[in-house]
């Protein structure tokens, strides 16, 4: 027998051996599929029963929100208990809780930072279910491939949530949207959500294609083409899933007109989303005086903002030296030299992570030489947040597409000029102008902010008050009462199940 029927023999017996086990593989595949089903619907009816008894328990049914660091005090955190105040008002016969990661606090120690950080006191008292695997939604947990990490993360963390507690309506106010179909479709939940931010967006796949060095683009990624052609890959793949996921909730909000376009795009759920702008605490801003800083010795420029990484620090460090550097050589308008101005850098500290960050920030203005014009004012009370932004003459934000800015509205409406990205939220939404008329600065590299700067202190004390003055008129937009509002709105839909 020759090679070439040799080979031929061996491809016929293959190809015989395959078809024989065609059959069992398919029945094998349906087995399991119907197992995966059975399973699926069993922990399903399981998790119902849990709160159909919870129901009959209790007499009411009840509100979940999903906000693992409900202790932290940032934007998103405000939206959080604005919501929960909201709700609280409107539906009295409705149990409220959160589910929350924070160890080590008690119920009345959260309540009370909410109070003491917003200004904000809820009606009556809600119910805390405390997390114990929030870790899994770490970024320090995920060295790489950070994005899918967390995301896989957020689902197991969504499964012990749903375990400890099973509620009638579940909203994600924190932006994990693969919990979404945990607590849809095991849980049997109504589900909503509001977004801050888009996990994936096509500016992040924009900055690999184009490879952009960016604070989630490292050097070596950027300046490797394959390594680049991977990444585009992969975003590509997590912005599939995350669409699927998003799809499920029943009312999407989203935070503002960039993030509404994203959303649009990826979740596709147009008939079911809608805008609502958070909750900014305008009215106490609002209390502070608003009058010529004529007599001012020392210009402050004052920074809002956690201290992660997007929110870029560093940049404002940067451009505050050359500010300083130009003030020395007398290049910048106004009396005294480097001594008459001053950075102050305000922000929450999430964990452990983030503190590691503040002394880097630290170890940097010693290393630029401003360590003595630069401040950090770390997890501060309200009061104290309130009083440096009244004697503030700049409002600074450098984060790249910010995906609102509530640290901005608070600068504008406590009469601050102004300083922001020129991009996203800031860009679309907040710094534009009232009737015609000028309401701040935007800029978007070091010089950018550094000569931004300059022409603010520039100006006369009475073209800055003009300023301040817009923008202070701006920012009714987003007050407390108009969220309140949009968000009992949005929400009325889900709420109304509850009461058949």
């Amino acid at each position: 027998m020759s090679v070439h029927d040799q080979l031929a023999q061996c491809l016929c017996d293959l190809i015989r051996l395959l078809w024989t086990l065609l059959l069992p593989c398919v029945f094998l595949c349906m087995l399991l599929t119907a197992t995966l089903v059975v399973l699926v619907m069993g922990v399903r009816v399981w998790l119902q029963a849990n709160r159909n008894a919870r129901r009959a328990r209790d007499g009411r049914p009840t509100v979940a929100f999903f906000h693992p660091y409900c202790n932290a005090g940032g934007g998103g955190e405000r939206v959080l208990w604005c919501a929960l105040r909201a709700l609280q008002n409107r539906y009295q016969d409705v149990n409220f809780m959160v589910y929350t990661g924070d160890q080590g606090v008690t119920n009345q120690q959260i309540l009370d930072g909410a109070r003491r950080r917003f200004n904000i006191l809820l009606p009556r008292p809600v119910q805390f279910v405390f997390l114990k695997h929030r870790l899994l939604v770490e970024a320090s947990l995920f060295p790489h491939f950070t994005l899918i990490g967390q995301s896989v993360g957020s689902i197991f963390l969504g499964w012990e949530a749903l375990t400890e507690f099973v509620p009638d309506v579940y909203i994600d106010s924190m932006g994990y949207a693969f919990t979404l179909p945990v607590f849809k479709y095991l849980g049997g939940c109504h589900v909503a959500s509001y977004v801050h931010y888009p996990t994936i967006s096509t500016d992040m796949l924009s900055v690999v294609r184009e490879r952009n060095p960016r604070f989630n683009n490292a050097d070596y990624i950027s300046n490797n083409l394959f390594l680049s052609a991977v990444k585009v890959v992969y975003y590509c793949l997590l912005a599939l899933l995350y669409g699927l996921a998003g799809s499920c909730s029943d009312v999407v909000m989203v935070n503002s007109s960039w993030t509404l376009n994203h959303i649009l795009t990826l979740w596709r759920a147009t008939n079911r989303t809608c805008l609502v702008f958070p909750p900014c605490d305008t009215r106490a801003f609002l209390q502070l005086p608003l009058d010529e800083d004529s007599d001012r010795k020392c210009h402050s420029i004052v920074s809002i903002g956690q201290f992660r990484p997007e929110k870029d620090h560093r940049l404002q460090i940067r451009a505050f030296r050359k500010v300083l550097q130009k003030k020395e050589a007398g290049l910048v308008a106004g009396p005294g030299g480097r001594e008459s101005l001053r950075l102050v850098l305000i922000g929450g500290c999430r964990n452990q992570e983030d503190e590691d960050r503040v002394l880097m920030l630290r170890g940097l203005c010693q290393e630029l030489g401003v360590a003595d014009r630069v401040e950090f004012k770390l997890n501060v009370p309200f009061e104290e947040l309130k009083r440096e932004l009244g004697e503030a003459t700049v409002g600074l934000h450098t984060m790249w597409n910010e995906h609102f800015g509530i640290g901005v509205v608070e600068c504008m409406a406590a009469g601050t000029v102004v300083l922001a990205h020129k991009s996203g939220g800031p860009r679309l939404d907040i710094v534009v102008p009232y009737e015609g008329r000028q309401t701040g600065f935007l800029a978007e590299d070091e010089d950018g902010y550094a000569d931004a700067i300059e022409r603010i202190l520039a100006l006369s004390p009475s073209a800055r008050l003009e300023i301040r003055r817009n923008a202070r008129l701006s920012v009714t937009r987003f007050s407390d009462q108009e969220f309140e509002a949009c968000f009992l709105a949005a929400m009325e839909p889900l709420m109304g199940t509850l009461e058949r």
